[in-house]
């Protein structure tokens, strides 16, 4: 059995959430529980891929301090990164703990904040320990205190290794019936490598200025050179259509150093293929020419292409992926 632990605080000496998950862990080691914690605050800059950590654990622990409101920005953001990124078959097969302390007001509340996200996330959450702290040493020196946390530390073990459920409860209810959130339909895979580009700072900067260009690109048009061909891949793409069914959309496709642009739109089996300016489509792509004579030639497809950078994309994700079903290349 593993157990992860993602603590929101800030690491101060004097947290006293820090003193209950030592305890908590001391209790599970000794059942031979593997452990392993994550401190958000020292992976500032790769909360977005903490969700993938989620794979092999039977069950975690989301600790955090109540310092003046609430559940803090750490912690926020990872359930953030959850509800984006995460794997959600994996996430309703996992037991989660909240452990809330407090030296202000809140704590309760917090704790029933991590409970609601948890459940929204199609998790399963178990009771989890709250309290409010005054002074640490007392908090610590209390002999009853540390009874009640090492029992609850046994009925985590206890409740994962026995698999216990619970009622439904009215937040799964309200994700099916009302909630209206728009997610990126993504596989697992697929999350985990947009999760890696999304944390790293210089592959976001770079996609920001692609798309600033993408946006100014037709305000200052040139004239195309009479010797270029003005109608390239319009007849490989023609060649390798295969009927969409329930297929209607617009794709604009701009390649650097080519002031016009090829727009595709697909109504189920009609294909229509033309050059032109600035259009309004579902998505628009932005790559160089070389990469889209690879994808013609079969040497890479289009997600493998926006997968790893050298195409970049705006618009419905879902509608992108449905340009390698429309074009066998391959």
């Amino acid at each position: 059995m593993k157990v992860n632990i993602y603590y929101g605080g800030r690491g101060m000496l004097d947290d006293p959430t820090l003193y209950v998950l030592r305890k908590i862990e001391e209790v599970l080691r000794e059942l031979r529980v593997t452990v392993e914690r994550f401190n958000i605050y020292e992976m500032k800059n790769s909360i977005t891929t903490l969700p993938q950590t989620l794979k092999d654990a039977d069950g975690i622990i989301l600790a955090t301090t109540v310092e003046w409101l609430g559940i803090g920005g750490y912690m926020q953001q990872f359930l953030d990164a959850c509800w984006l990124y995460g794997d959600k078959e994996k996430i309703a097969q996992t037991y989660m703990q909240p452990i809330v302390m407090s030296q202000t007001y809140g704590e309760r509340e917090s704790e029933l904040t991590l409970k609601n996200a948890w459940e929204i996330l199609g998790g399963l959450p178990c009771s989890g320990i709250c309290g409010y702290v005054e002074d640490l040493v007392t908090f610590e020196m209390n002999q009853e205190y540390t009874l009640m946390i090492e029992k609850s530390a046994e009925n985590l073990y206890r409740t994962i290794s026995q698999k216990i459920r619970s009622l439904p409860c009215s937040n799964q209810a309200v994700k099916r019936t009302v909630s209206r959130t728009r997610q990126m339909e993504l596989t697992p895979q697929e999350s985990e490598q947009l999760s890696r580009y999304v944390s790293d700072d210089n592959y976001v900067q770079t996609s920001k200025e692609d798309l600033e260009e993408l946006t100014t690109i037709f305000r200052d048009m040139m004239g195309q050179d009479p010797g270029e061909d003005e109608t390239p891949y319009i007849m490989d793409l023609q060649s390798h259509f295969v009927t969409q069914e329930d297929l209607n959309a617009v794709y604009l496709f701009t390649f650097e150093g080519r002031p016009k642009s090829l727009i595709i739109e697909i109504h189920n089996a009609d294909l229509t293929l033309r050059y032109g300016g600035n259009e309004q489509a579902d998505v628009y792509v932005r790559l160089k020419p070389e990469t889209m004579d690879s994808i013609i030639g079969g040497r890479k497809t289009f997600q493998r292409a926006f997968m790893g950078g050298e195409m970049t994309a705006k618009g419905d994700f879902k509608t992108l992926r449905m340009l390698d079903e429309a074009f066998h290349f391959s």
